[in-house]
């Protein structure tokens, strides 16, 4: 069963299609990485999956569960979620607020400790949040949103403003939680390699349109490698490899060819020299996973 699901999902601000027919699907006990540029959509989506936002049109079932106003706040009570920047009073201390949202959620005390742990804020429950560094709240929004210990967590751009260290810190914390907790996991993300090192499936939005939605490994799978050959004249090349049943394309001033054997790729390049034709250069390439990314989305995205 998808933890989460939509169908045909919009919002529409004004004459502004924001979310435009997006069909997510997040497999139970997974990392879902929500991906794509700033303002492509991410936020909009994340907060309609939570009833923060109304939808234009389009369902949305969450736990197997039609999110409506009639058992929204039941569905809620498993769904853990820290949106754009954490909330936190900060003349109380870090214990002191996780006390409040221990008591409006009506989850057992003994979770805070345990969440302050899970989060390595346990040395840190005594301070008051106006003290703590940006990862600290960072952290202490997140063990806010596990004080219920939720079957799904949603997070928005959780590394936002940290530095390498605390993104590692983050990283590691949010890989562990499906294995520890049997936890299903959405983070969003303006960078791939964020994405590429937590998630194991991928969904990237442009524009508020899903342009792509699989497995990490399915991602990776499409920067397959190739050999980009370049002659005094690609356009009698590219006839004479046709002949050949050689398929090619031509991108940049290059003739992007299948992998070959290397026996068959000298004999490609004798068979050109016959023909009077001069091999400028013959290189082996493979696409990144940011210029993968790029072409998905437009060219448009901070990496």
């Amino acid at each position: 069963m998808p933890m989460i699901e939509t169908h045909d999902l919009c919002k529409q601000y004004g004459t502004a299609l924001r979310v435009a027919h997006v069909d997510l699907s997040v497999p139970e006990g997974s990392i879902y990485g929500f991906l794509g540029p700033n303002g492509a959509g991410k936020s909009t989506t994340l907060k309609m999956l939570l009833g923060l936002v109304r939808p234009t049109a389009g369902e949305i079932q969450v736990l197997g569960r039609e999110m409506n106003r009639a058992n929204r706040l039941a569905v809620l009570r498993q769904v853990g979620s820290l949106i754009e920047s954490p909330s936190y009073y900060g003349h109380l201390t870090g214990e002191e607020n996780l006390r409040i949202v221990q008591t409006l959620r009506g989850v057992p005390e003994r979770n805070i400790r345990e969440v302050l742990q899970i989060v390595r804020l346990d040395g840190q429950r005594g301070k008051k949040v106006a003290h703590y560094s940006l990862g600290m709240k960072q952290r202490l929004g997140l063990a806010a949103a596990l004080l219920g210990y939720p079957r799904l967590l949603i997070l928005d751009e959780p590394t936002n403003g940290l530095d390498p260290a605390g993104i590692q810190e983050m990283r590691e914390l949010i890989q562990s939680l499906p294995g520890r907790f049997g936890m299903t996991v959405v983070v969003s993300s303006h960078l791939l390699s964020e994405i590429d090192q937590i998630a194991d499936t991928v969904g990237i939005i442009r524009e508020g349109e899903l342009v792509f939605q699989d497995t990490l490994a399915a991602l990776h799978g499409r920067s397959r490698h190739h050999l980009a050959l370049r002659t005094t004249n690609n356009a009698v090349a590219r006839n004479l490899l046709a002949q050949q049943d050689v398929a090619c394309t031509e991108e940049a001033g290059y003739l992007i060819l299948p992998i070959l054997s290397d026996e068959l790729a000298a004999q490609l390049t004798q068979f050109l020299a016959r023909q009077r034709l001069g091999i400028v250069r013959l290189e082996e390439r493979q696409k990144s996973l940011e210029d993968i990314f790029l072409e998905l989305t437009g060219k448009a995205a901070s990496l």
